[in-house]
C-alpha cells in the first residue's frame, strides 16, 4: 500500500502528505547520505493527531512515501506555488539546507519523474478524492485539514523563525471564511503559541486543488513548529512533555472544523 487510511464517520479528512519516510531501494541507490536523514519529514504527526483523532471518528490519510521520492503537496506540472520564492519541486533535488540528494549525473530525468507521479503520487491522489467525495455525499459538506510540520528556522525560506502555528487557506479561497474564523478563533484564544494567517505558508496544492466552497468542500492547511512538539535536530525525537501541551488545541480546533461542517 503507497499510503496509510482509516475511513471516518465524521465529516472532516485529515491529511498528511509529508510523514512518509520510505524511499525504495531503486531510487535510494541513486541518492547521496543526505537523504537517509530525512530531515525535511513532518515528523511524528501521525503520533500527534492519532490520539485524539481516531476518538473524534475523523478520516485519516497519511503517506508511506518520503517527500524525498516525490511531493505529494506540489502540482503535477510541478509549477511554483509561491511565485518569485525559493521553494523544492515534485521531485525534490536538494534538502531544505541546500544539501544535493543525487548522486552526480542521478537526479530525476522527466521520464522518471512521470513514472513517479503515476507510481506515488497519483494513489494518494485519487484515495483523498474518493474519501472527501465519500463524506460529501454522506455529509452534505466536508472540511479537508491539511497537516504539516516544519523546523522553526528554515533560513532558505524565511527570515528568523517562523509563528507556532502557520494557517494558510489560499488567502481565504479554499474555505468559507466563517470555517476559518471557527478554527483561528481557538488559536487565539490561547497565548502559549504564536499564529499566522495565510502568511509564508499559504497552503500548499492539496489545499488549493481540493478547496472548493461552492462545492461544500472546505480546505486549510496548518503548518506547525517541530519545536511545539519534538526536538528539531537528528534523531528528531518526539517529545511527550511537549506534544500534550499542544494536542488538547490541535483536539479543539479540528472538532471546531467538524462542528462547523456539520452545522
Amino acid at each position: 500500500m503507497d499510503f496509510q487510511f482509516k475511513a471516518g464517520t465524521i465529516p472532516l479528512l485529515v491529511s498528511m502528505p509529508h510523514v512518509g519516510t520510505e524511499i525504495p531501494d531503486d531510487i535510494a541507490a541513486t541518492m547521496t547520505p543526505a537523504s537517509r536523514e530525512k530531515a525535511d519529514t513532518d515528523w511524528h504527526l501521525t503520533q500527534l493527531y492519532g490520539d485524539f483523532l481516531a476518538g473524534m471518528g475523523a478520516s485519516v490519510l497519511s503517506a508511506r512515501w518520503s517527500r524525498y521520492v516525490i511531493d505529494l503537496n506540489r502540482p503535477p506540472e510541478n509549477t511554483n506555488l509561491y511565485p518569485g520564492q525559493d521553494t523544492t519541486g515534485l521531485c525534490p533535488v536538494d534538502t531544505f539546507h541546500r544539501e544535493p540528494l543525487y548522486l552526480a549525473g542521478r537526479a530525476p530525468d522527466e521520464a522518471e519523474v512521470q513514472r513517479r507521479l503515476r507510481t506515488y503520487w497519483k494513489p494518494y491522489h485519487e484515495q483523498l478524492r474518493a474519501e472527501l467525495d465519500r463524506l460529501l455525499s454522506t455529509h452534505g459538506s466536508v472540511v479537508l485539514w491539511d497537516a504539516h510540520s516544519i523546523a522553526s528556522v528554515v533560513p532558505r525560506f524565511f527570515d528568523g523563525k517562523l509563528p507556532d502555528l502557520n494557517f494558510g487557506t489560499a488567502d481565504g479561497a479554499s474555505c468559507a471564511p466563517a470555517l476559518g474564523r471557527a478554527i483561528v478563533d481557538c488559536a487565539l484564544a490561547q497565548d502559549r503559541y504564536t499564529v499566522a494567517v495565510n502568511g509564508r505558508f499559504k497552503g500548499g496544492h492539496i489545499t488549493r486543488h481540493y478547496g472548493k466552497p461552492a462545492a461544500n468542500v472546505h480546505a486549510i492547511q496548518l503548518e506547525m513548529c517541530q519545536s511545539t512538539y519534538m526536538n528539531e535536530t537528528a534523531p528528531f525525537a518526539y517529545r511527550p512533555d511537549l506534544a500534550a501541551q499542544v494536542q488538547g488545541l490541535l483536539a479543539q480546533m479540528t472538532r471546531a472544523a467538524a462542528d462547523w461542517a456539520r452545522r
